[in-house]
């Protein structure tokens, strides 16, 4: 986003850089690491969910967590189940771990988008599948799943015995009236078949402190992530600094932050260019964009780059479902995003 970090974050990476980059006091005991009581802390306070600390894990960002889950559950040749088009370092993550990538597409409708819970289903019985990849908030679409669909997911989970593991890094940029319901929380048994990855990166807009976390529910997930105990590294003094005053003192900043990006959807809603498909997200600050309807004479990324000098993401790279698409980054001012949308406008004429 364009937006300056929560001023608590900024004083926080201040006083590091002024008094204190030595080795950190947990040092050779990462049960000691901050990071794990705050990320309880918030979990319990924001959604009710309670869990152990001792069950979390730190790792630089989401895709090393996802990387290092993967490696020490599954191996080559086993069924990964995404729902597609997903965030195109996820969709490299299980190709180039030469994982099998078995592919959930959500659809847009006009109550918004949806993915087929009975194909899930079919795929799951007839092709095997190890590891559910549940990406909630869901990018690109920013769709925010449902209680009553989390709990279709996790009874599928349960009875195909799968792991699933959870990216949540949008849990804290839901908007309006809908809720982010924690995989993990529905119940102890899902609880120990999950893992949950997430950050404060995202929603704080800190991405170059490069810290996440994890809670780790499953036993032998656990166990095979410690040992050898540096191969995954540890957090950095900065990203542990950044992070724990943006989920203890960040949310004020955080709270006038929603609006302006509920705000900013809905802009891009009235002037969007006629003839591209766009439903608001229910949480992010990523607009899907679906372009083909237009008459455009090349694909709709490298259109919008050359004709209207507005550099989008190209939805091919989201994978299935990805053909004809752009995400929009609406995480800027008004005045910015009105600019990109009037370029946008011109170039279709």
């Amino acid at each position: 986003m364009d937006f300056a970090p929560a001023p608590a974050v900024r004083e926080a990476l201040v006083r590091c850089a002024q008094e204190d980059v030595g080795y950190p006091a947990w040092d050779g005991r990462p049960e000691e690491i901050p990071l794990r009581a705050a990320f309880a802390e918030r979990m319990r306070e924001r959604y009710g969910w309670v869990l152990d600390p001792a069950h979390v894990r730190e790792f630089t960002d989401i895709n090393q967590g996802l990387q290092a889950v993967l490696a020490v559950t599954t191996g080559p040749g086993d069924g990964v189940a995404v729902h597609t088009p997903t965030y195109p370092p996820f969709l490299a993550t299980v190709t180039g771990m030469e994982r099998r990538l078995i592919s959930v597409p959500y659809v847009r409708r006009d109550d918004g988008w949806v993915f087929d819970a009975d194909r899930l289903e079919r795929e799951l019985a007839d092709r095997g599948c190890r590891v559910l990849l549940l990406v909630n908030p869901h990018n690109p679409t920013g769709r925010v799943l449902s209680r009553p669909e989390l709990e279709g997911l996790a009874e599928l989970a349960c009875r195909y015995d799968l792991l699933v593991i959870a990216d949540e890094i949008h849990a804290d940029l839901v908007h309006g009236s809908h809720r982010h319901i924690p995989f993990g929380s529905l119940s102890p048994e899902v609880a120990a078949r999950t893992v949950t990855l997430t950050s404060a990166t995202k929603a704080f807009n800190v991405p170059g402190v490069r810290c996440a976390v994890a809670h780790v529910g499953a036993a032998e997930v656990r166990a095979a992530l410690a040992s050898p105990t540096h191969l995954y590294g540890e957090p950095n003094t900065f990203g542990v600094a950044a992070t724990l005053a943006a989920w203890r003192e960040g949310d004020s900043w955080l709270a006038q932050l929603r609006p302006v990006l509920e705000r900013n959807a809905e802009l891009v809603r009235a002037e969007l260019p006629s003839g591209i498909g766009y439903t608001p997200p229910q949480g992010s600050f990523l607009a899907w964009l679906d372009c083909r309807s237009l008459d455009l004479p090349t694909d709709p990324y490298t259109f919008f780059l050359e004709k209207a000098r507005v550099l989008l993401n190209d939805g091919r790279t989201f994978g299935p479902g990805g053909e004809g698409f752009v995400r929009l980054n609406f995480g800027t001012s008004p005045t910015v995003l009105r600019e990109i949308l009037e370029r946008m406008r011109s170039a279709v004429g």
